[in-house]
């Protein structure tokens, strides 16, 4: 039932027609506390029209509206300038636990997508690098707004733009061959390329001609050199499944892995359909396209060399995406820093004529910094996501061991709680935050964590075996009072999933999840629900729900929800 409608169409047919029901429900507010009601709306913008004080407005419409409770609202309330509305609890509880249960995990499903289809570029780690904590956060924001999107009825498609092209294969196949074994790299294949990388910018400070090296190895990967071409094949070979099991370990698939390197040969006609629309510019013989008309510095096209650019490859799939998909929106989750640079991709798009160009949307996000500063694989200033992964899987093994040593299954709920750990550590924040890393407060098991949230959803599910609960299709008869700041955040659910999509921020959910748990453990220490009387079916009945909508919660953050902890 959506109750701010219904309140919305109540005032829209007592004040006659001043606001229209659309824009009276986007002026109902929250009230801050639950004994204030659960909607408020202002009479101020009423004032002027009806020359009359809000709160004298207040006082005469909320009179009238006792007689138009309808069975959903209990009373309504004049306070200050503000009509306080009051739902029937236990109306609410009947239609919104049976609304779950019938629903189960679509409860709070949109059909905002209506099956139209939405790509998204997430994760795009460099080849031949480690998988650091620097690219988690465009992985887990990415993977969880796909989930987010599907939940709303897109069809998404995962794209894993990966970066395995440019002039550090050239550095890297330098120190290769200068100081590299095959068998050291087939041992480990990471850490001996991070090791290569590190060591020749080390050495390239005093040997400034390694640098000339470098790029003179790349052309010849770019002309098609045997040798160079097998190195880079290799070096990319190996580190793929060195990704691919960390995405294993988080649960993340892609429907694509189509790299840098896969648009080389798409690049051109997408310059030369530049040239024929009359938009590219010499500047000192680089081709550029002039942004002037949206404030924004000229696009970089081609160098004075000829050489492309990262905006030559990313127009280049922006249209291969288009053709390929059919795209209504094309996300990019990509750091802050490349803010500009997407503007001006959407902008040069718009200047080719493609309409579709509207559909190109930055996600951007802060960073995650290591004592206040940007990691850097360059530097050596990295931490490995594998290693913090592991960590956070043996803490949770060794919590598990403390507190459940008989618990079933206690390998794979320690992967669960210990990969959530560190994806929900990430999505609480807001996105543009930038994120300290700190080992310590990603793997702690309390307050607002995601193992705090997954333990919440296993002490439900250990309620409802033990009071043998099984969902019947009787109406729920709770009277509700004690139960209402739960069935509060339970209403909450379709209502946060459509803001998180709006914001194309995971945090909606993760703060959601939180709340709703902290509200269930309050029930729970201030109500026996175990207590065998008339209502203690229909008090499981409400933990069922609770369970269904973390569960759902945590899945679209791209975290499992253990049965027991």
């Amino acid at each position: 039932m959506e109750y701010v409608k219904l309140y919305s169409e109540l005032l829209a047919a007592e004040i006659g027609g001043l606001l229209t029901c659309n824009e009276i429900e986007r002026l109902i507010e929250k009230p801050k506390f639950l004994h204030q009601g659960d909607m408020a709306f202002p009479c101020f913008q009423l004032a002027k029209t009806m020359r009359k004080p809000p709160a004298a407005i207040a006082k005469d419409l909320s009179s009238r509206l006792q007689h138009q409770t309808n069975g959903s609202f209990n009373r309504f309330e004049a306070v200050g300038g503000y009509i306080n509305a009051f739902l029937n609890k236990a109306n609410v509880a009947k239609e919104l636990l049976n609304e779950i249960r019938q629903k189960k995990n679509h409860y709070g499903d949109l059909d905002l997508g209506e099956s139209q289809t939405l790509t998204i570029d997430l994760s795009s780690p460099n080849i031949a690098k480690p998988f650091s904590m620097g690219h988690l956060r465009s992985t887990v924001i990415g993977n969880s707004l796909s989930l987010i999107y599907e939940k709303c009825g897109y069809r998404t498609v995962k794209i894993n733009h990966l970066g395995d092209w440019g002039t550090q294969f050239g550095k890297l196949i330098t120190a290769y061959k200068l100081w590299g074994t095959e068998e050291k790299v087939k041992a480990e294949p990471i850490q001996e390329l991070l090791a290569l990388y590190i060591k020749f910018h080390e050495a390239a400070e005093s040997q400034p001609q390694l640098e000339q090296e470098g790029r003179d190895w790349f052309r010849r990967l770019e002309n098609g050199n045997a040798e160079a071409l097998e190195l880079w094949k290799w070096f990319k070979d190996e580190s793929l499944k060195e990704f691919k099991k960390i995405y294993d370990l988080m649960g993340i698939e892609f429907d694509s892995y189509a790299g840098e390197a896969f648009y080389n040969d798409k690049m051109e006609p997408t310059v030369e359909m530049l040239h024929e629309k009359g938009l590219l510019e010499d500047s000192d013989g680089a081709q550029v396209v002039n942004l002037d008309e949206y404030e924004l510095p000229p696009c970089l096209i081609k160098k004075s060399d000829g050489a492309t650019l990262y905006a030559t490859r990313d127009l280049a799939a922006a249209r291969y995406r288009f053709e390929e998909y059919s795209f209504v929106k094309s996300l990019y989750v990509v750091g802050n820093e490349q803010s500009l640079h997407f503007k001006q991709i959407k902008s040069v798009l718009a200047k080719m004529d493609f309409p579709w160009a509207d559909g190109i949307i930055h996600v951007p996000f802060g960073m995650m910094l290591k004592d206040g500063k940007k990691m850097s694989t360059r530097k050596g200033k990295v931490v490995l996501l594998e290693n913090v992964l592991q960590d956070s899987i043996q803490l949770a093994e060794k919590n598990i061991e403390d507190k459940n040593p008989s618990l079933a299954n206690k390998t794979d709920i320690a992967v669960m709680v210990g990969t959530g750990a560190v994806v929900f550590h990430d999505l609480k924040n807001f996105r543009m935050n930038d994120i300290e890393f700190s080992l310590e407060d990603m793997l702690k098991v309390e307050g607002e964590t995601g193992p705090y949230v997954q333990y919440t959803n296993a002490r439900a599910q250990s309620l409802l075996r033990k009071g043998a609960f099984e969902a019947g299709s009787g109406e729920v008869n709770l009277a509700a009072d004690r139960e209402w700041a739960v069935l509060t955040e339970l209403q909450a659910f379709p209502d946060t999933i459509k803001r998180a999509v709006e914001k194309n921020d995971p945090s909606q959910i993760a703060k959601y999840v939180l709340n709703l748990s902290q509200a269930f453990n309050k029930y729970y220490g201030e109500v026996k629900i175990l207590e065998d009387d008339a209502e203690k079916n229909d008090r499981l009945q409400l933990v069922h729900s609770v369970s269904i909508v973390l569960e759902e919660g945590l899945r679209l953050l791209g975290i499992k929800a253990p049965k027991e902890m």
